[in-house]
């Protein structure tokens, strides 16, 4: 269940975190963070995740590792050079502010009822993005390589608003992506390249605290069965999403913000009993 949710709500633009906070709080499932199969169980997920992203985007970054060799020439290569560098700005912020606020983003990690606020929160900032775009559908988007390194930093730090539980990494991106003028598929698109090296990182962050941790046979084999299961499901959410944002340009992200706004205010007021 953790599996698919995971694979799920990493991508669809309602808070994996968010979930992984309220759902267990909800259903009464105890989990302990600091268990042993917590840990490998978690790493093993976003490797899934990875996985599925790096699959369903494989011919983009063919396409990029090969242009920057110079194979389709020198514009080629430029634009390549390019996407690529655009990526690595748009996760500096993330990186910077991630380790300099973790201990105190961390305490609001075990409070779903935060949690619940921060989610409704998320649709109401979905809601708002779409309204923007929508009153300019009919114009095209910007081509991604059209980015400029400052575009890609403010995306950057819109990505920085999925530190609090609540609030969709991918959601927030795209947000960014919109107010930069892309339209809801290529902003999608921007926020799922930019996914795959931040959940790669926190995955290797996530291994690294395991190295002295002792796995049985058993704990290890759920893991990659977890990994398994939310490949195939980030795989599959992918390709609804990406054709979903294609052929939905005035209101993509409504039905995701109604679902953040209900859900959020609904497990508030049942959290609170």
């Amino acid at each position: 269940m953790i599996a698919i949710l995971q694979g799920a709500t990493e991508l669809f633009p309602v808070s994996s975190l968010g979930h992984a906070v309220i759902v267990p709080a909800l259903l009464g499932w105890v989990i302990d963070p600091g268990g042993e199969i917590f840990l490998p169980f978690l790493v093993m997920l976003h490797l899934g995740t990875a996985a599925a992203l790096l699959y369903f985007f494989r011919s983009d970054w063919i396409a990029i590792f090969q242009g920057m060799t110079g194979r389709g020439g020198s514009q080629r290569q430029a634009e390549s050079i390019h996407i690529l560098a655009l990526l690595v700005v748009a996760t500096i912020p993330a990186v910077i502010i991630g380790a300099a606020l973790e201990h105190w983003l961390r305490s609001l990690f075990g409070s779903p009822r935060y949690a619940a606020i921060f989610l409704t929160l998320n649709g109401i900032l979905l809601m708002l993005a779409d309204r923007l775009r929508g009153n300019r559908a009919v114009q095209p988007g910007r081509p991604i390589a059209s980015l400029t390194y400052a575009d890609a930093l403010v995306i950057g730090l819109w990505q920085c608003l999925a530190f609090f539980p609540g609030i969709s990494r991918s959601g927030a991106t795209m947000v960014g992506g919109l107010f930069r003028r892309l339209n809801h598929e290529g902003a999608a698109h921007f926020s799922f390249l930019m996914a795959q090296p931040v959940i790669i990182g926190a995955a290797v962050r996530e291994a690294a605290h395991m190295r002295h941790v002792p796995l049985a046979p058993g704990q290890m084999k759920m893991a990659t069965l977890a990994a398994l299961v939310a490949a195939v499901t980030a795989l599959a959410s992918t390709a609804f999403l990406m054709r979903y944002f294609r052929k939905h340009e005035q209101w993509a992200l409504r039905p995701f913000g109604y679902y953040c706004i209900v859900a959020g205010a609904v497990c508030y007021i049942a959290l609170g009993h």
